[in-house]
């Protein structure tokens, strides 16, 4: 423990071994280590304790790169219809405050000119490959 009562290494959890354990997998399958080295990495990983301990099996190996969300409104079509509705909704604003309504009429519209936005986005990912489970990221 250090002076502020806080331990100073974690116990590692079976998920933590894992994450580690395929990366030494992916290491040995790229070339980047031995086979024998691999299974003696292997052995460490799942008898390791600590946290720090698990670090040190892989400090020796490049980082893997983060992995980027994939980009739904990354399309120049996209982003041109995204700024049409833009302006469009910002007009229908304008024309509800011009004319006084009791109520905000400009939703139904502003609504469906934001599905329409939704709609080319997901058949433009669609035809770049992403999937649904990859949710939306906006560049």
């Amino acid at each position: 423990m250090d002076t502020n009562g806080i331990p100073s290494r974690f116990r590692a959890a079976d998920a933590d071994r894992e994450r580690v354990a395929s990366l030494i997998q992916a290491a040995g399958g790229e070339g980047r280590l031995t086979l024998e080295e691999v299974e003696d990495r292997l052995s460490a990983v799942y008898s390791t304790k600590y946290t720090d301990e698990l670090a040190t099996l892989t400090s020796d190996l490049p980082k893997p790169a983060p992995r980027r969300r994939p980009v739904a409104f990354g399309h120049r079509a996209v982003r041109i219809h995204l700024a049409v509705v833009v302006v469009l909704s910002a007009l229908l604003i304008v024309r509800w405050l011009a004319s006084g309504g009791p109520f905000f009429w400009p939703t139904m519209p502003m609504f469906w000119l934001a599905m329409s936005v939704f709609v080319h986005a997901r058949v433009r990912g669609a035809r770049r490959g992403l999937k649904p489970e990859d949710g939306l990221a906006v560049a």
